[in-house]
């Protein structure tokens, strides 16, 4: 993919993820997602923040979390979904398609890997299907092997061969962990508990312990 094919990908993604959301009850959107502390509303909060955190607004909230990261992403997420009703955050994020706007630091990809993450970070706890496009996935999984920040995949899973059983993507030496590249995008970005379950081999056994 080219750029251009990228921000398209991340195009269809955000209407895909509205899809999903849109039919959603209230009760849904409080239901709790599979990242840590987040409800549905949280995760949906923290798209839309992204599509438009300039250098300027970056800086402010990581003053305001005393310099942590993770802090900072977790608490303007909350903090906005806390000041939004549902619909309200809906609108917003129809609002970033078309929007070609990366923050420092990050790439179309990475605003790719984020919607394809948070989307099953909604669908999976709510038992909803929300498929995932190989191509795009394969994408994803390629940018966050090589960086370690911030899910430090590559160091995590060095004991392991990792192989993508629908595109051939392999990569590493040791106990097999196969499945589905939606699933290892998964499990490297810590998702262990939705992406087990589609992925074999040795490796998973221990994995798991």
């Amino acid at each position: 993919m080219n750029t251009e094919d990228i921000w398209r990908a991340v195009d269809a993604e955000r209407r895909s993820l509205l899809q999903l959301l849109e039919p959603l009850a209230a009760s849904q959107w409080r239901h709790a997602s599979l990242c840590e502390r987040w409800q549905v509303r949280d995760v949906v909060a923290h798209l839309t923040l992204s599509a438009h955190a300039d250098v300027g607004r970056i800086l402010v909230n990581l003053l305001r979390a005393r310099g942590s990261f993770d802090r900072m992403v977790c608490e303007t997420a909350t903090r906005h979904a806390a000041e939004s009703a549902d619909h309200q955050l809906l609108e917003e994020l129809r609002g970033t398609i078309g929007s070609r706007f990366a923050a420092i630091g990050t790439t179309p990809t990475d605003r790719l890997m984020d919607l394809l993450v948070h989307g099953q970070d909604i669908a999976v706890p709510l038992q909803l299907e929300h498929e995932m496009p190989t191509a795009a996935a394969q994408l994803a999984l390629e940018r966050i092997w090589s960086p370690r920040f911030p899910f430090r995949a590559s160091k995590r899973l060095a004991p392991y061969r990792l192989r993508a059983v629908d595109t051939g993507w392999a990569t590493g030496a040791g106990p097999l962990i196969e499945g589905p590249v939606s699933a290892l995008l998964l499990l490297t970005t810590g998702r262990h508990a939705a992406a087990l379950p589609h992925l074999r081999g040795d490796g998973v056994e221990l994995l798991v312990a």
